[in-house]
């Protein structure tokens, strides 16, 4: 009889026991926190490289005699290539603002035309004509960038304008110089954030550099109204490039994340 009460305790206190345990508050643990992803923008400061082609315009001048000649039509081509520094501030989620430098290498050159640069030494005693060239060894620019985001917020399409200068060469049959110019671009592109921090673009650009005219003597200018002249020395060309940059997480807003 003992035995069977005993058994009946226990098993009324076991039962309870289970009772209340139910009735306790979960105690499980809270589901691993994941943090959202960081928001696309545009604003920061970011370098790359680039490469490409270009070839001088129509109306490039060359060095000349009497009055100078231009490229003759022979717009010959090359290989430009460099680097690129910038930054951008994206105003609106559509609107981006920035400005970038690049400098690039370039195996741009052109042969001069022969127009209209006869010239006759000693009286008439002889005669014929030149022929000149032109090589753009180097040169960069410093650009403002205007920009809006099309179809989606990866995609930056752009206007881009400011200074230019570069190194353009010279030669004839008689010298050879090289000088400095500077002058203006403008052009535009498009740019692709195809990764986290990681963009790729296609641009061109329209170039004029120029300096100041020159008077160029040589062995034959005693006589009156001969030898080098004048030289309208603007130098016009075309580029086309392709690039990737890298943007840097500095210069751009700390991501906001949410609380829990």
């Amino acid at each position: 009889m003992k035995t069977a009460i005993s058994a009946l305790a226990l098993a009324t206190a076991l039962f309870a026991g289970a009772a209340n345990a139910a009735d306790l508050p979960s105690h499980k643990a809270p589901p691993p926190y994941i943090p959202p992803p960081p928001i696309m923008t545009w604003t920061g400061f970011y370098a790359g490289l680039n490469l490409g082609g270009g070839f001088f315009a129509s109306n490039s001048s060359n060095q000349g005699w009497n009055g100078g000649w231009n490229n003759g039509n022979n717009n010959t081509g090359g290989v430009i290539g460099g680097g690129q520094l910038g930054y951008n501030f994206q105003v609106t989620p559509m609107f981006v603002v920035g400005v970038e430098t690049d400098f690039q290498g370039t195996s741009l050159g052109s042969g001069g035309g022969n127009n209209n640069n006869n010239w006759w030494l000693l009286g008439g005693g002889f005669g014929g004509g030149g022929a000149g060239s032109a090589r753009l060894n180097w040169f960069g620019t410093v650009r403002g960038r205007v920009g809006i985001t099309l179809l989606s917020p990866q995609l930056l399409v752009y206007g881009t304008g400011g200074f230019a200068y570069g190194e353009v060469q010279r030669n004839s049959w008689f010298n050879q110089n090289s000088a400095v110019q500077t002058g203006w671009t403008a052009g535009g592109g498009a740019e692709w954030m195809f990764f986290p921090n990681w963009s790729a673009k296609v641009e061109y650009l329209y170039t004029q550099i120029s300096g100041s005219n020159s008077n160029n003597n040589w062995l034959f200018a005693f006589n009156p109204g001969w030898g080098l002249n004048n030289v309208n020395n603007r130098t016009r060309f075309h580029t086309i490039r392709a690039g990737i940059n890298y943007h840097f997480n500095f210069g751009s807003p700390a991501p906001v994340l949410a609380k829990y």
